[in-house]
């Protein structure tokens, strides 16, 4: 099993920049990516960054050049810097973690941008 803790959300302005963290515990051996969905009320569940075991990464066409994803692997631990917010990406963020043909997730931060 893995556990997934997020952290850093809150409210911020249009704009405003916010850091989400996600420390992975458990069995974390084999873990082949890590990333961050979000989920707007009435909305699915989308793709927003992933970073590989390879250290390649990927994000949504919507947060590219505003967000960055990475990772310390001493801590566990994977980060979304967020810069440049706006208030389209306020959303329920999830961390997830995938080891092998299994997606694990953390509970959720709320990230919410006033405008």
């Amino acid at each position: 099993q893995v556990q997934l803790v997020e952290s850093g959300g809150g409210l911020v302005q249009a704009g405003g920049s916010l850091r989400l963290s996600c420390a992975a515990s458990g069995s974390i051996s084999s873990i082949n990516a890590m990333g961050w969905y979000r989920q707007a009320p009435g909305k699915q569940r989308d793709l927003v960054a992933v970073i590989r075991r390879t250290d390649t990464t990927d994000y949504a066409d919507s947060v590219k050049g505003r967000f960055t994803i990475s990772r310390d692997n001493a801590k566990n631990t994977v980060y979304l810097q967020m810069n440049s917010l706006k208030p389209e990406d306020t959303a329920v963020y999830y961390c997830y973690a995938r080891k092998i043909l299994i997606d694990y997730w953390g509970q959720g931060t709320q990230v919410t941008v006033s405008s």
